[in-house]
């Protein structure tokens, strides 16, 4: 009876551990079965939830590519015209340069004032109606006005180094060359806004170019600052912003860059008689003379490698010395460039001024010009010419200096 009993004991012992070890075991597998598929689980959630995020920085991605390859500025005023010669006076303009403009301009919407800068008279002024107008935004051009304030003022010199922004410098070359914005707006911000307006108007903005021109309209400088929220001075100096410059304006400007100093009446003989009394008119002299050689490298470096460049496509037997401009406003674009050749039997300005849409900017007018230039160079202007007596020059009795 006590084997049978120690028998059963053992036997009920040996179920009851298998019975726990089979117990443990299944709950291990149970266990670990449960941390496969939470893991597994896991892992696919996580890839689920990186390709959505992938997913979502493409599409967001693809959305920004897409509204800045959609984006345009747009506007409403046309680059070509059919005729702009309509209602031009010309008996009294020399017919060689005047065809010259003529086929330069084409079919562009603009105006081409050809001067002749020893004197003030111009030459040829294709498109009347648009060159004798209240101007337009000068956009770049205004440079030169600031960079001769800059060195009047002696705040510059043609090689002074001008911290833009962090480690980088420009000087005076550079940028007119590249028509560097940012250089300009530092020149403005150190000139003040009372000293870029006094020599605005020294230098003919804001009153009438011309000697009784019928038909001049007056540009606009403004008496104050323009607001901070539009860039303030700066912008003044490097877009023009606020400003409204003619042609006619720019063209005097040049004329007395490249003559040395002499700010010209402007003259537009429309008959032969008034072409044979002509008689230059000084409205005053600029006390710029000293400083032209500085601003000159520049106005060379735009046409040789800068702004103006393409001018060289067309003509590159003379020296031409130039400053482009291009903005717009209110849905129209604006394409400047006044220049003038250096040569040696004579200089001739030429200011060209298109306005319309997207074929529409500074380097375009430059291209232009060059076909201008090329056309005088083939039918000899340049040429050395008979001496003529020198004409009489009458000073304006309200003029300075």
């Amino acid at each position: 009876m006590i084997r049978v009993r120690s028998h059963s004991h053992i036997s009920v012992v040996v179920v009851f551990a298998a019975i726990i070890v089979f117990s443990q075991s299944m709950l291990a597998a149970n266990v670990n079965t449960r941390s496969l598929t939470r893991k597994k689980s896991q892992k696919i959630n996580e890839t689920k939830h990186a390709r959505r995020r992938l997913h979502q920085l493409a599409r967001t991605r693809a959305s920004v590519h897409h509204r800045r390859h959609y984006y345009y500025e747009r506007f409403s005023t046309s680059s070509f015209a059919e005729d702009v010669t309509q209602g031009d006076v010309t008996a009294g303009e020399d017919p060689v340069v005047r065809q010259a403009a003529i086929d330069a301009l084409g079919n562009m919407n603009g105006t081409i004032v050809a001067i002749e800068p020893t004197s003030g008279r111009i030459l040829a002024m294709v498109n009347q109606k648009l060159a004798l107008s209240s101007g337009a935004q000068p956009c770049s051009t205004i440079k030169l006005s600031v960079a001769l304030a800059a060195l009047s003022e002696g705040i510059i010199s043609r090689d002074t180094q001008v911290r833009l922004a962090g480690r980088y410098r420009m000087n005076l070359t550079e940028a007119l060359a590249h028509s560097n914005n940012a250089y300009f707006e530092a020149l403005g911000r150190r000139l003040g806004f009372e000293t870029v307006e006094h020599y605005a108007h020294e230098f003919g903005l804001g009153e009438l170019a011309g000697y009784n021109i019928p038909g001049e309209h007056l540009g606009e400088y403004p008496a104050e600052e323009i607001s901070p929220k539009l860039g303030g001075v700066g912008k003044m100096c490097s877009f023009g912003e606020g400003v409204s410059m003619t042609p006619l304006q720019l063209g005097a400007l040049v004329s007395a860059i490249a003559n040395g100093g002499t700010l010209f009446y402007l003259q537009h003989p429309i008959t032969p008689e008034q072409v044979a009394d002509f008689e230059p008119r000084v409205k005053r002299h600029l006390d710029i003379a000293p400083l032209i050689p500085e601003i000159s490298d520049g106005m060379q470096g735009a046409v040789q490698y800068g702004t103006a460049r393409r001018l060289r496509v067309n003509f590159s037997e003379e020296e031409i010395l130039g400053k482009t401009g291009t903005c717009s406003h209110a849905g129209t674009r604006f394409g400047w460039f006044a220049s003038y050749a250096n040569t040696d039997v004579g200089r001739i300005v030429v200011v060209i001024f298109l306005e319309g849409g997207r074929p529409t900017y500074g380097p375009k007018a430059a291209e232009l010009a060059g076909v201008l230039y090329r056309d005088l160079y083939t039918h000899d202007f340049f040429a050395p010419r008979p001496t003529e007596p020198a004409a009489s020059i009458i000073k304006d009795p309200a003029s300075t200096n």
